[in-house]
């Protein structure tokens, strides 16, 4: 991982609010449940430096998904560390996760991205509360799942007659009095 210096002007700014929005609430709750799927209590380490390596990413997909991610890289250099997280995205997507949903491996490798990484972790616990897996602690909410309904023709052509009010009505006015915009109104 390459050393950044301290940011200045527009980097500063930007780094600063995107701190700002940072909500550790939330990076609670995604602790609390990713350590209830992977049956074993979230690293004291900061949020970042423990999933930096992608091994715990790669666990706990693998718990959700048996065998989404198959070979998991123990070692510590830096490029098989951002395999580890690569795999991860890609066993995400496969699990459901729409691609807007994950983050980038540097998001999480060089820690610039911590919001999207922990919208992703909300996303993926979305995904796993629609699959099925009930936690204590679910720190996203259940997918809506489709609902097609299915109508008689009668009905269908019942509707086609009918002028509904979203229609919208005009109660009888009229353009009569307007002028074009650029003329002059006469007194």
């Amino acid at each position: 991982m390459a050393t950044h210096g301290p940011s200045y002007g527009l980097s500063a700014d930007i780094a600063k609010k995107q701190a700002a929005k940072y909500d550790h609430d939330l990076e609670r709750q995604v602790r609390l449940w990713m350590g209830e799927i992977l049956g074993e209590p979230f690293p004291d380490a900061s949020f970042q430096e423990s999933m930096k390596d992608g091994i715990m990413l790669c666990n706990l997909i693998n718990k959700l998904e048996p065998g989404a991610v198959g070979k998991i890289k123990t070692s510590k250099v830096p490029f098989m560390q951002m395999e580890n997280i690569s795999q991860f995205l890609q066993a995400a997507e496969r699990y459901g996760l729409k691609r807007s949903d994950l983050f980038q491996t540097v998001d999480l490798y060089e820690g610039k991205g911590m919001n999207a990484v922990l919208d992703c972790l909300v996303a993926l616990a979305s995904q796993a509360k629609t699959k099925g897996i009930v936690t204590q602690c679910n720190p996203g909410v259940k997918v809506a799942a489709k609902n097609e309904r299915k109508f008689s023709e009668e009905v269908l052509n019942k509707s086609k007659m009918e002028i509904s009010l979203q229609y919208g009505s005009n109660k009888g006015a009229t353009q009569s009095g307007m002028t074009c915009p650029g003329t002059y109104r006469h007194l």
